[in-house]
């Protein structure tokens, strides 16, 4: 095949080029903020929570979400040691500490019971993550956190859609953080969406992220120092016409997963995304992860991927191992105590997820991946 495959990317249909195109011609002036009140109205109602405020990302998300429940200095913050840094780096941004949680083996979530004994004095709050679409086991979760008292902030940046007992992911915290990068299944380019039900975080984070200056403010009386956090219109006209067609665009997620699924099922030694009872998992990547007695590591799987044209990306690194993190204590603590974390990422990649992807891209990867499984040592043939 002499054409790349592109590990992600968007579905764009005619209605969101006619809303961009809307916005770019009328929202302005009186109609300034008609697109982003509209997205944001459309996605609280779509989760059936009471707030959602658009924003430039969802790393300004988890940010906002740690000053509004007033984590600072001196606090810890749990996340799992499995995520992109984007949950962890908000809780360096306030001063607090993070603290490296180990994953469950099955849907690569939060480990309820790793969350409970990483908890300390300290613990003010944890970041739980719905990785790659799929959702924790959120009842354990959440009695935890209630039994020791901490807030909890769902990173849902990758589950739009997805369910936890008939529940959308996005729900389950005092507040939740979406991403909208061009990657995900709903996308504005870039952009994110912070959610809750608590009227005075919700108050709070419309101060926060307007520069300290209370909504509706026409002198520009700052009475904080905070942030610039806002969604331009063409952004929120775009988020606007894909949350219209969520459930098309989480339908076509489940379906590229089903047809790989399909033609990996008889793959020993490889193991895809896992959906547990009562949930709902929008594979936002189609990960598989090898059994180590394989011996194929994700670095040498994705270059034999390339030399076939398949863009792929690797598991998440553990935050812990990562050069932005490692030479704290905590990242040693981690090391020793996160084994779930570090037997899976070495051996996991996310293949070719993008809205895109037909059967016929998709048996051809999994032609690529077979073979390459069946004779690692053999590159020259993948190239």
């Amino acid at each position: 095949m002499g054409k790349k495959i592109p590990v992600s990317g968007p579905w764009i249909t005619q209605k969101e080029i006619n809303y961009v195109a809307d916005a770019a011609a009328k929202a302005w002036y009186e109609n300034a903020n008609l697109y982003n009140a509209r997205f944001e109205k459309a996605f609280a109602e779509y989760l059936a929570v009471k707030h959602a405020v658009s924003l430039p990302s969802c790393t300004s998300a988890i940010h906002l979400s740690l000053v509004a429940l007033g984590v600072g200095p001196g606090d810890e913050v749990i996340v799992p040691d499995i995520t992109w840094i984007a949950t962890a780096a908000p809780i360096s941004y306030v001063g607090a500490s993070p603290v490296f949680a180990d994953i469950d083996p099955q849907h690569w979530c939060l480990a309820a019971d790793s969350l409970e004994a990483c908890i300390t004095s300290r613990t003010k709050a944890v970041i739980a993550v719905d990785l790659y679409g799929n959702v924790p086991d959120w009842d354990a979760v959440l009695a935890v956190a209630r039994k020791h008292d901490i807030a909890v902030i769902e990173d849902a940046a990758e589950a739009i859609g997805s369910e936890y007992k008939h529940r959308k992911a996005g729900t389950f915290g005092a507040t939740a953080a979406f991403s909208f990068h061009g990657s995900k299944t709903l996308t504005t380019g870039e952009g994110g969406m912070l959610v809750t039900d608590d009227t005075e975080i919700y108050e709070r984070v419309l101060f926060l992220r307007d520069h300290g200056r209370k909504p509706g403010d026409v002198m520009f009386y700052n009475t904080e120092v905070a942030f610039k956090y806002r969604m331009s219109s063409l952004q929120a006209a775009l988020g606007l016409a894909q949350i219209e067609r969520i459930e098309e665009l989480v339908g076509r997620k489940r379906q590229i997963f089903g047809e790989y699924a399909e033609a990996l099922q008889n793959v020993d030694g490889l193991t895809l995304n896992y959906e547990a009872p009562e949930t709902r998992n929008t594979y936002w990547m189609v990960t598989a992860v090898l059994e180590s007695r394989l011996g194929i590591e994700k670095s040498h799987l994705m270059r034999l991927m390339a030399g076939k044209n398949i863009d792929c990306r690797p598991f998440f690194f553990p935050l812990s191992m990562i050069p932005a993190y490692q030479d704290r204590e905590e990242a040693r603590k981690a090391r020793a105590r996160n084994l779930v974390s570090y037997a899976i990422s070495p051996y996991g990649i996310n293949l070719p997820s993008g809205m895109n992807m037909d059967a016929a891209n998709i048996g051809y990867v999994c032609d690529v991946l077979k073979e390459a499984i069946a004779a690692p040592d053999l590159k020259e043939s993948c190239r």
